[in-house]
């Protein structure tokens, strides 16, 4: 029997995963959360789609209310955990939205696993792996988190993630979202630094990717700016881009009903195709 409410737990791979399961519709979506964020980033979404949609968002291990182990993570073991999580939901096919490291997880999802998932949302991501700059500069962090710095690496980090007029504009995101980050466990933040830092490219098979794709980014987006989104759209063949003014890295809680309101017309119009 299906269990449905917020802050739901499963025990995914020796982990305990915690999740929301909310709405209902034939096709779920799952949410995947952006690094270094957790489920309730996807609250404005899934509170406004679970009128028409079943709509799924999960701590990625380690992260929010999900458990952590020692092994190593990687975008691997992350796909790993959402396919699992899904057979114990018994969900067989599930459209997927990722954002920043979410999408590296859909897209990596996407390329193991084609047939279950038939449509695909991202968010603010991109398909190529680090440059050695890039690497060089998670390596930095990794040593400022483990010099007990965290409040330097999240200062940081949020000051670069949101938009100029977030800044001015959304204090209280911008500072609920420094807290989140704060209360993150030191040891995910490293072991997920480290494991975006070695992700293998996904733009090789980005033509090889035949269904229904969104692509949504936020025009200020400075972390990976619109040129990644408009690559990826230009690569996936039928793609629909659309930037989101007034928005950085994470467009969903800047500008959440512009970003829900792409959402619902890319999913109604695939529910009503299908």
């Amino acid at each position: 029997m299906r269990l449905t409410g917020k802050d739901l737990t499963i025990k995914v791979n020796g982990i305990e995963i915690s999740y929301d399961d909310l709405g209902n519709g034939l096709m779920p979506v799952i949410f995947i959360h952006a690094f270094p964020l957790n489920k309730a980033s996807w609250n404005r979404q899934t509170e406004f789609l679970q009128e028409s949609h079943r709509v799924i968002s999960y701590d990625i291990r380690g992260f929010g209310n999900s458990g952590i182990d020692e092994e190593e993570i990687t975008i691997s073991v992350m796909v790993n955990d959402l396919i699992r999580m899904m057979e114990m939901l018994g969900i067989e096919k599930a459209i997927i939205c990722g954002i920043s490291m979410g999408g590296y997880i859909a897209l990596n999802a996407v390329t193991r696993f084609p047939d279950k998932f038939p449509a695909l949302i991202l968010s603010d991501t991109q398909c190529i792996s680090d440059s050695e700059e890039a690497r060089q500069k998670r390596f930095d962090n990794i040593e400022l988190v483990k010099s007990g710095k965290v409040s330097e690496f999240s200062s940081a980090f949020v000051g670069k993630a949101f938009s100029k007029s977030t800044h001015s504009n959304n204090r209280e995101l911008v500072d609920d979202t420094l807290a989140d980050i704060q209360k993150t466990n030191t040891q995910t933040i490293i072991n997920t630094l480290l494991a975006l830092a070695n992700r293998t490219e996904t733009c090789t098979h980005l033509k090889s990717i035949f269904k229904p794709t969104l692509i949504l980014c936020g025009e200020e987006d400075l972390v990976t700016p619109p040129e990644k989104s408009a690559f990826m759209n230009e690569k996936i063949s039928g793609s629909i881009l659309h930037l989101i003014p007034g928005a950085g890295h994470f467009p969903n809680l800047e500008q959440p009903e512009v970003f829900n309101n792409h959402l619902k017309d890319f999913l109604d119009k695939f529910i009503s195709e299908n």
